[in-house]
């Protein structure tokens, strides 16, 4: 055989070796790109049609859950499981520092404080200590995307996605299975009607859904309002015509309103100021840390 020959062959060799190298690596980067290509979509799949089917505009509603941005949140979630009232340091709230931060707030926003107060006949220290409490005052508002949140939560009616938050959880951290399990289909049921009430709010007020940041459990703004109070409780503190949980006078007021709503008004004894506020928050240790904090700013 020729030189000339040989040479051609070699170099055909060396072709078709790289022609089947690199189909096998395209093949391989398609298997393995697809499951987060269509993941999005499997796992909200179920969720879009049955928000369509209560009345969600089609083509928005697709397009909502089409966004990248909006995904399976098994990670976030998954603390849901793990919160424990107790393990907090309430006392953090009422300490000088803290104390003397809350004054400060008081009188930066003295006038929404007061016509609140009058308003809706609640002290403005509760509402001050609420809003220290839930965000240190509007410092820390929490850095989870809310849809994703309550999606992920109002997608564990699917078992499959429901192990895979289970699988979240850090074996020391596990709840019991049992525990776990009838908590999901609680919070399953909550989770999609807060996340009803967060597209409706946010298509009210102007607000880009996706946008929204909060809690691991979907609480959202100063006051760390659910949607659904949100939609329902929140008031426009400011008079601009629009309610923004993130705006401090709208905050102030969706406070005051929240708390009128569920029984208070002036002249209400301690104990019944304490079953009004343990409807913000159902924890015994909350409530003390609301009315100690209270007290030291009277």
């Amino acid at each position: 055989m020729k030189n000339s020959d040989l040479f051609s062959k070699f170099i055909l060799n060396i072709v078709l070796v790289l022609s089947i190298c690199f189909s096998v690596n395209y093949c391989y980067a398609q298997q393995t790109a697809a499951p987060d290509s269509t993941g999005q979509t499997n796992e909200f799949e179920l969720l879009t049609q049955r928000l369509v089917q209560d009345g969600f505009d089609q083509e928005k509603t697709k397009a909502l859950f089409g966004n990248k941005a909006v995904c399976f949140d098994p990670d976030g979630v998954s603390l849901f499981f793990i919160h424990s009232e107790s393990s907090l340091n309430y006392d953090q709230f009422s300490s000088p520092k803290s104390i003397a931060n809350a004054r400060n707030y008081m009188v930066t926003h003295k006038e929404s404080l007061d016509n609140a107060q009058e308003e809706f006949s609640v002290d403005k220290t509760i509402i001050t200590a609420i809003l220290m409490v839930e965000t240190r005052l509007g410092t820390y508002l929490g850095n989870r995307t809310v849809i994703n949140t309550l999606s992920t939560m109002a997608a564990l009616t699917d078992k499959s996605l429901a192990e895979r938050v289970w699988g979240a959880i850090s074996d020391s951290k596990k709840p019991e299975r049992a525990t776990f399990d009838k908590k999901v289909d609680r919070k399953s049921r909550w989770g999609y009607e807060e996340l009803k009430a967060l597209i409706s709010y946010a298509h009210r007020e102007g607000i880009d859904p996706v946008a929204i940041k909060g809690s691991y459990a979907g609480a959202m703004g100063i006051p760390q309002f659910m949607p659904s109070n949100a939609l329902t409780l929140a008031r426009d503190g400011n008079k601009d015509g629009r309610v923004d949980l993130f705006d401090h006078d709208d905050a102030i007021f969706s406070v005051a309103n929240y708390l009128k709503h569920h029984g208070w008004k002036s002249g209400l004894s301690r104990q019944r100021q304490h079953k009004v506020l343990f409807k913000y928050n159902h924890s015994n240790y909350y409530v003390d840390a609301l009315l100690k904090i209270s007290d030291k700013l009277k």
